[in-house]
């Protein structure tokens, strides 16, 4: 279960889109090879006494990006892991420090969904951890490439979460295919996924990274309760300007 479902299963069921900003796993997709995706952290988020889990990235040896929505009262980032359920030697758990979501975070709207987490320490850079490259603000990708997300989410609909890292590949979409989203915005969002297919992030996955020729182009945000594509992802280019700010912050 996850963070969205608490914040906007009333709005979304309404709209149609219920799971929301938080996803659990990948549909159609396959298991990464084990420690392939360095970068992918397991975040578990403790909120109201509740837990919950997010996906998210590393994009600093201290700092981890993941969505807004994904925001508690404590979290705990595990790195390094493909199975989330076994105590592997690779992994590196730490606290965060500081939570930094966008200031604009619309919960709401579901919009500027994205947050950066400052660790407690230094991670070490190893074979199984280690940074993923962010773009420039002057470099936005465009509609018609094939990326990748991964994630922990679950598998299906009524499947539960993974225990393992999946992956699947995602084609960006033109943003006219997002329209029915009421409050999609092509300049801070990506329309991610052909409808055609059924191949999405889901529940579980929010967070994660949508991953564009080794650059995380987006981050997972929000889709339909019923998983079918496209769904939508918050697009980092755009939030250039405020995650360099953090970064020099911090």
């Amino acid at each position: 279960m996850d963070l969205m479902f608490c914040i906007h299963c009333i709005c979304l069921y309404i709209w149609g889109m219920w799971w929301g900003s938080v996803s659990d796993d990948i549909i159609g997709g396959h298991e990464s090879i084990p420690h392939s995706r360095p970068y992918m952290a397991f975040l578990e988020i403790e909120k109201y006494g509740e837990k919950y889990h997010c996906g998210g990235f590393l994009i600093r040896r201290d700092i981890v990006m993941t969505a807004a929505h994904c925001a508690g009262d404590s979290i705990k980032v595990t790195l390094g892991a493909h199975n989330i359920r076994k105590e592997e030697s690779t992994q590196q758990t730490l606290d965060v420090k500081h939570q930094i979501p966008h200031p604009e975070y619309n919960s709401w709207r579901i919009l500027n969904d994205i947050m950066l987490l400052k660790l407690e320490e230094k991670v070490n850079l190893t074979l199984a951890v280690g940074p993923l490259p962010i773009p420039s603000e002057l470099n936005p990708i465009g509609h018609g490439r094939v990326c990748r997300a991964a994630g922990w989410g679950r598998t299906g609909v009524r499947a539960p979460g993974s225990d393992t890292l999946q992956e699947v590949k995602l084609r960006l979409m033109d943003p006219a295919n997002c329209k029915h989203y009421f409050h999609f915005d092509q300049k801070r969002q990506l329309c991610v996924g052909n409808p055609k297919k059924i191949q999405s992030a889901f529940k579980g996955d929010s967070g994660g990274p949508l991953i564009c020729s080794g650059v995380a182009q987006g981050i997972v945000s929000y889709g339909r309760h019923d998983a079918e594509p496209p769904a939508v992802f918050t697009r980092i280019s755009y939030y250039r300007d405020w995650i360099n700010q953090v970064l020099k912050s911090n």
